[in-house]
Order: structure tokens, then sequence, then C-alpha cells
């Protein structure tokens, strides 16, 4: 059922802060506390490149189990206040869910481990794959995968998953073939109206299974649409501003989660996640420098504005100098966290805001459009509407009266080639 917000739970700026959020989440071991005064990491870590088939998975498990360990080694030695892993699916690990299950288990009994003898407060995130545009033109209701994932969340959730989370796809067939031509329209239609009701018809599906199994629905992601367009435009085959008003979009696609049971915390994807703190009040994952190891971007302070959750995005099992790849980044983003939670306790939360948002805000539209000003702005845009198409008109309208005004006052430089668009 499509809703009126009328008015969002946070509703000045200098509120939108990284660290507290209106409705805190609490689970895991410890319980560990998400979105009350402690900015947290959220590690990620995936396979190196490898086959996973039956004859690999004892490789496979190896692999995490060699990977969990060492983030958790680490968080210990580093005297982390808390840690938030992730362990995101790769598509066998959905398609078979027992093979999900499996690695949940092992992580779970790993963190228990952990918890016991060093008192760590850790929760875990499991992320199944959106196996249901496995197949084009995909059936996202009646197909054969959509049992199979919502048994995959089940049984990661019955395995030890504390929050459950996707990355979902529908309406991404629309939007892939609008977004290239530059259609508005059609980026539109896919992102903010088709998604948005599918993000609703999945997660009134995923909310029950939390309930059921007494884990939290976290949050879903806009990453297929407005992430795929910023990695386009940063290799300049889509205008920064065109993929700017995509983010927006993915905000008002996203929303529909937190109306359907999800109480975060949301993706660390989700870069639209500043606007969904403004709505609903829950705490959000972010990413930005420290996820590099994924992908470039422009927003790599700026994204730490809001955070509650500072992730790392995804980082292979390899060998560095220092470590593995997960380990490394587990400290990058430790020292990432004690910066902002040292600001917090001496009172300069706004100050240290203040210079991770005008770092980057000026210097391109994608980072200009997730600061906390342009976030407000944009969920008062959600807000205030009821119908996914009318929300999606009033905030692609409100991302580009933004991005005019602040590049006509000069506090957004962009390229001419930006302008025109």
């Amino acid at each position: 059922m499509e809703k009126t917000m009328r008015e969002p739970v946070i509703t000045r700026a200098e509120d939108l802060i990284y660290g507290r959020a209106p409705h805190p989440v609490r689970c895991g071991l410890g319980p560990l506390e998400i979105g009350g005064g402690t900015v947290v990491p959220e590690v990620n870590y995936t396979l190196p490149t490898m086959e996973i088939s039956e004859a690999t998975w004892p490789k496979v498990i190896e692999h995490y189990r060699e990977m969990i360990s060492h983030v958790l080694a680490r968080a210990v030695a580093l005297r982390m206040p808390g840690l938030v892993l992730e362990f995101e699916h790769l598509p066998p690990m959905t398609e078979r869910p027992q093979w999900g299950a499996e690695i949940t288990r092992l992580t779970r009994d790993l963190m228990e481990k952990t918890h016991s003898a060093h008192g760590l407060p850790v929760a875990l995130r499991v992320t199944p794959v959106d196996l249901r545009d496995a197949t084009r033109p995909p059936r996202l209701r009646t197909g054969e995968e959509l049992p199979v994932m919502l048994e995959s969340f089940r049984l990661c959730a019955e395995a030890g998953a504390d929050i459950l989370s996707i990355e979902s796809v529908g309406g991404k067939e629309i939007n892939d073939a609008a977004m290239v031509e530059g259609d508005l329209i059609g980026t539109v239609a896919g992102t903010a109206v088709l998604g948005a009701r599918d993000v609703a018809f999945l997660w009134d599906r995923i909310a029950e299974i939390a309930r059921e199994t007494g884990t939290i629905a976290g949050g879903d992601t806009a990453c297929g649409f407005a992430n795929t367009a910023m990695v386009l435009a940063d290799r300049g085959m889509l205008p920064g501003v065109f993929a700017s008003v995509v983010r927006a979009l993915g905000a008002a696609r996203t929303a529909a989660a937190h109306e359907h049971g999800a109480v975060g915390p949301t993706k660390d994807c989700a870069y639209e996640g500043p606007v969904l703190k403004a709505l609903f009040g829950v705490p959000i994952s972010m990413e930005g420098k420290s996820a590099a190891c994924a992908h470039l971007s422009h927003v790599g302070n700026v994204a730490a504005a809001c955070a509650d959750l500072w992730s790392n995005e995804s980082v292979q099992n390899v060998r560095l100098l220092a470590g593995s790849g997960p380990e490394v980044f587990a400290e990058i983003l430790a020292y990432d966290c004690r910066l902002m939670n040292e600001a917090t306790a001496r009172g300069e939360a706004a100050r240290l805001q203040e210079w991770l948002v005008a770092s980057d805000a000026t210097l391109n539209p994608q980072a200009f459009i997730i600061t906390p000003e342009a976030s407000l702005a944009l969920a008062k845009a959600i807000a205030a509407e009821g119908g996914y198409l009318a929300r999606a008109r009033a905030v692609a309208q409100c991302a580009i009266d933004l991005l005019r005004t602040a590049s006509d006052d000069g506090t957004l430089s962009l390229e001419p080639r930006e302008r025109v668009w």
C-alpha cells in the first residue's frame, strides 16, 4: 500500500549527524547498539576469484573461517567499541540455501567464542542475493527463484543472522536501458515506481521472516540503480548530474522497504542512507573512502557525515603486505570510527561533519546531493507525497532544483558539459 508520511522524523539538518539515530537498533551479542551515539565498523569480506562448487566447497569454508577469524582478532586487538560483520552471499550461496546457512552458522560460532572470551559487542548482517533477474524478462513474483531466495533468508536467520538485508533488483530491467540513454522518464518508472512497488512486495515477506525468527529486518539499497549510475558517471559514460538525480530516485525506491517492515541499519551501499535516516529515524550504514577496495567514487568523505555504521563495502581475501585484505580494512575502518567518536566525545561532532562535507560537496554533484542539507530537502519532498509516481516526480524535481541553484550560486562547481544537463 502506498502511504503518505507528510514530514520526516528528522526535520533539521543539524540533527542529521553520524553516530546518532532517533530509533537506534540493538542486536547481536552484547547486545550491540547501532545509532546510539557511537559509529561502529561494518566489515564486509568475500572470496578471491575462484569457482564455487561441491569440489571447492571445503576450500570456500576455510576462506570464510580465515577471514572472520582475522577480522575478529583485529577488532579485539584495536579495542573496537563494537563490530558488525556482513556476510554478503555470492549467487551459489543463495541458490543453495543450505550453503549460505552453513557459512552463517560458522560465523555465529566464531562470534560467540570471541564475545565470550573478550566481551566484544558484535552482530552479523546476512545479505542473500536477489536471484530473480537470472532470466530476462524476470518473473519477480511468480518465478521459481523467489521461494529459493526466501528460503535462504529463513535458513540464514535460523542459523544465527542478526540483521537481514538485500540488494533488490525489481525495475532494473526497465531502468538499465533508460539510464544509459539518459531517459529520465524511463528511469523514474524503473527505479522509483516499478522498483518501489517491488521493494514493498519483497519487504512484506522479508519482514515476516524477521518477525518469525527474531531477527532484524535491516534494509534494502538502490545499488543496482544509483550506484550503477555513479560508476558510469565516474567513467565518463553518464553525466554526474543525471547520476545524482538517479540517487534521489533511489531514495524514493528504498523508502518503500521501511514502510514495509525494515527498521535499519540500512545497507552500506545505499548512499541514499541519509535521506532514509531523515525520513524514518533509522540508523544507517555508509561507505566512502575506505571502500575504495570495491569501487571508486567522488563521495569519500561526505558519505561519513551521517553514518552510524562505517563500511568497506567488500574486500577479497587476498594477501597484502600487512595481512589479509579483510583484516587490513577492518583496521582502516576502526581508525576512521575512532576519529568520529573522539570528535563526538569532545563535543566537536558538528565541526568534523562540516569538514567531511566541505571537502567533497563543492567538487562533484554526486557528493553534493548526499550532504545533510540536500538529503533533508529530498526527504521532505518524498514525505509530502503519497503515491510512488508523485514521490518520484517530486524528489527528481527537488534534486534538479538543488543542483541548479548550487551551480548558479557557485556552491557547486560543474563542468560546462554537466551544466547542460
